[in-house]
């Protein structure tokens, strides 16, 4: 531990404040965040704490530590750090990351953490000018990590916007059908109809099929396993927790497998995946779309039995726009209706080759995968690049919160300067 840092406990330097309860921070559309005890979880017209803070976990099995840029609103499942001294909080907050907050329980029925074992824990506190130095270096890769979510957000958006406009509401359509200009290049406004038909779907494009999905691809289920074979290999698990809500891939929910499974069950980078169950009580991931990315960790990926691979078997289809296809309404509720369960929400074999839709021509779907392709693998570069980032921040963490690594050491390695 560097000369200039003193040792102390918790209890000396900072209160755990309880947060309160509150109705409707779902709904609401307040200026200020509403955290509980794993993050944050709606929005409020009133802050709680009226600076920037630490939150932590009060209530449940797992219990976060979270960081507020911004004054926010705690509710009573969670404690926010109030200081005693001129301190960093964001400082404070990296070096709480670095503790099991889990481990405090208090020894109720409902596990919560413990205030008297939080104040209790020994802590190194370094100058206020180091906690800043600290604290920037560690935010500086996690606002990179934030920048680059924000403009996958972004670039999804935009594509995801664009397939609605031409494959769900039909606006070129709409468009040439009025004798208005789509504002598309006249080669794209040409593969568009200038009229409607009748279908049991209601209007479509005229001259585009209404086709089952079932025609047009290749499902395969994922492969069941025990939980023996969950052992350290090279090959993971393609899992549940694979699909974050709402649809969209999570890396994070890869599992390490030592089993065995067939070889139409591997998943390459690029594949397009559905979930299958569902734990959560607003389906929101039950029939939801992911694409698998390429993993550092492993050299081969497998689909589990809570998974099903979706291979276009035609050449009219491509990946891309089957992605941006299961993102829809129509197929979100298209595959609800065909699941069964209460607790736990199982898709029916038949719900995904089962869907119709309104087929557009294989010219317009290449112009489209022409345009939703760069923006995919921008996606999943950027997404890389946040988990390699990630592992550096992982590193220097503790480093940096235990004195191990100096700061100006720490400034090299990064080749910036606070």
């Amino acid at each position: 531990m560097p000369n200039s840092w003193r040792e102390c406990e918790w209890g000396d330097i900072a209160t755990l404040e309880y947060g309160r309860s509150l109705r409707g921070y779902q709904e609401a559309e307040g200026r200020f965040r509403v955290y509980g005890t794993n993050g944050p979880i709606g929005w409020h017209d009133e802050p709680l704490c009226t600076h920037p803070g630490v939150i932590i976990g009060r209530k449940g099995a797992y219990r976060g530590v979270h960081y507020s840029p911004e004054p926010f609103f705690v509710i009573d499942t969670a404690f926010y750090l109030e200081p005693k001294e001129d301190m960093d909080l964001r400082w404070a907050y990296y070096c709480l990351l670095t503790y099991d907050i889990n481990s405090m329980d208090s020894g109720s029925a409902i596990p919560s953490t413990s205030r008297d074992a939080f104040y209790r824990l020994r802590v190194r506190v370094p100058t206020k000018r180091q906690q800043g130095a600290i604290a920037c270096i560690l935010g500086a890769l996690d606002d990179k990590i934030q920048l680059n979510r924000r403009m996958n957000h972004t670039l999804e958006a935009m594509a995801r916007a664009i397939f609605k406009s031409w494959f769900v509401d039909f606006n070129p359509v709409h468009a040439k059908a009025e004798g208005r200009d789509p504002g598309l290049p006249a080669r794209v406004a040409d593969l568009f109809p200038d009229s409607f038909d009748d279908s049991d779907l209601g209007e479509i494009p005229r001259g585009w099929p209404v086709i089952a999905l079932g025609t047009k691809i290749k499902t395969t289920k994922g492969r069941s396993y025990r939980s023996s074979e969950l052992l350290d290999s090279d090959t993971a698990l393609v899992t549940l927790k694979s699909f974050a809500r709402g649809g969209g891939y999570r890396p994070d929910g890869l599992k390490s497998y030592v089993g065995t499974y067939k070889t139409d069950q591997v998943v390459e980078p690029g594949e397009l995946v559905i979930a299958c169950t569902d734990v959560t009580q607003a389906a929101q991931v039950v029939g939801r779309p992911a694409i698998v990315r390429a993993s550092h960790r492993f050299t081969t990926l497998v689909a589990s039995l809570d998974t099903l691979i979706v291979r276009p078997s035609a050449a009219d289809l491509t990946r891309a726009y089957l992605y941006f296809l299961g993102g829809t309404h129509a197929f979100a509720s298209h595959t609800y209706a065909y699941t069964t369960g209460t607790t736990v929400l199982h898709l029916a074999k038949e719900a995904v080759p089962s869907f119709r839709f309104a087929q557009p021509s294989q010219e317009l779907v290449k112009v489209f995968d022409h345009m939703a392709n760069p923006v995919l693998q921008r996606v999943a570069a950027a997404a890389t690049e946040n988990d390699i980032i990630a592992g550096m921040r992982d590193a220097l963490l503790p480093k940096l919160i235990s004195g191990e690594l100096r700061v100006p050491d720490a400034e090299r390695i990064l080749g910036r300067c606070v």
